[in-house]
């Protein structure tokens, strides 16, 4: 089992480049399952849920080529085995956006429900409600999904809650659909975004989206096409956090502050220098920052990815913070491990009330899930003395050589076994 050792209370200074998002790769990965022609990829970020997707594929016939430097080439010319096994699924959701491209594609699938999330329910019944009106039939045995259809046909569909693998796997199964297809109340993420570009680059026609409206007129196939994964803004905006914590000035390249508009407007508040352009983006802090509310909400509010992170600045911060988490029912699990660091945090409901103090103190910390993992980090980095984080598996699935990024940027952390 791997640790983080971080040596607390250095200032973050330098420049460091941004990943490919993890959240746009995943989907795309998938997409190359609609088409016999081979779909090139660049800027995926090394990451445990890509090795894991690609490796789900793999099994599924995909031939994939890696030509470094983030870039690969999958090619699904043949389908062989349509299905996606629990012992996959059961590590990363993400896996359930092979449903629709399958059965667009194939006619059929096979597709291990995702079970249980750390962080709280994510529930497929979108999903599956939205191909049935397509046309699928799909019954649930043994703990699998099981969908057959001869052909999806274009259908109107109104999701009951606003879902970003629900509005990608139905959007990726009605480019093949007989008609047209209309998603309503659909996600309006930068991800889905992204998907829609490198889609319609593959002679799909989509319309709408980044609204909540998306229309999707089915074509008979798809062919092959390029593409680039767009920066990832959940990256961005840890790193930023954490330079506005230690009071540090930094300078990200190959991201884009258009994507993180709510998370900007926060760090303002909190008291940050920041200045951006198309492609790079500055802060500098010379202030202890001041507490800032927060309120999660689907994009473009403040994002529910981002919550754990701002936590960790609040408990350094000057007054108190109210932070309320709406998406996810079990997202304030790192509360209990910022507390052995001697932050002062108190947990109403789905509220945390968090009232900075002077000084966090190095601990012995445990991971829960991706971000509180990076809520950690940051804590560590402006704790008193020496922070040991645990169970970094979680971070190896969203964060791309955090550790090397941190260091360069002048902290002291390291990763042991």
């Amino acid at each position: 089992m791997q640790k983080l050792i971080i040596q607390g209370g250095l200032p973050l200074h330098g420049e460091i480049s941004i990943s490919g998002a993890k959240n746009a790769a995943l989907p795309l990965l998938c997409a190359a399952l609609l088409t016999e022609e081979p779909l090139k990829i660049s800027n995926v970020p090394a990451l445990q849920d890509i090795i894991t997707m690609v490796s789900l594929l793999k099994q599924m016939g995909v031939h994939e080529t890696e030509h470094g430097n983030g870039e690969m080439v999958l090619s699904a010319a043949a389908l062989t085995h349509p299905v996606a096994p629990y012992e996959m699924v059961k590590t990363m959701r993400a896996a359930i956006l092979v449903l629709g491209p399958l059965l667009a594609r194939a006619g059929e699938a096979e597709i291990s429900l995702p079970g249980g999330c750390a962080i709280g329910l994510r529930p497929v019944d979108q999903h599956i409600k939205g191909l049935q009106a397509m046309g699928a039939e799909i019954a649930i045995r043994h703990g699998y999904i099981h969908a057959v259809t001869k052909k999806l046909r274009g259908a109107r569909i109104v999701f009951d809650i606003v879902t970003v693998t629900g509005t990608e796997n139905l959007m990726m199964a009605a480019t093949l659909a007989e008609g047209t297809t209309i998603l309503e109340n659909a996600a309006r993420e930068p991800e889905i975004i992204d998907l829609a570009n490198c889609l319609n680059a593959m002679g799909a026609k989509i319309h709408g989206a980044g609204t909540d409206i998306i229309t999707i007129e089915g074509v008979s196939s798809l062919h092959g096409a390029e593409h680039t994964v767009m920066p990832d803004r959940i990256e961005t905006g840890t790193f930023l956090v954490a330079a506005t914590a230690t009071g540090g000035e930094i300078h990200l390249k190959n991201t884009d502050a258009q994507l993180l508009d709510a998370v900007l407007d926060k760090l303002t508040e909190a008291g940050a220098r920041i200045d951006s352009a198309t492609n790079w983006i500055k802060l500098r802090m010379r202030t202890k920052p001041k507490s800032v509310n927060i309120r999660t909400a689907p994009y473009p509010a403040f994002p529910t990815d981002m919550q754990a992170q701002f936590m960790s600045l609040n408990c350094i911060a000057d007054g108190t913070a109210i932070m309320t988490e709406t998406i996810f029912e079990n997202r304030l699990m790192h509360v209990q491990e910022l507390k052995r660091m001697n932050a002062n945090i108190e947990v109403e409901g789905n509220a945390a009330i968090v009232t900075g103090i002077a000084q966090l103190d190095g601990a012995n910390v445990m991971a829960t899930d991706l971000r509180a993992s990076a809520s950690l980090v940051i804590a560590g980095l402006v704790a008193q003395g020496e922070t040991v984080i645990d169970r970094i598996y979680h971070l190896d699935r969203g964060y791309e050589n955090i550790e090397g990024k941190l260091s360069a940027l002048g902290a002291q952390i390291q990763r042991i076994q």
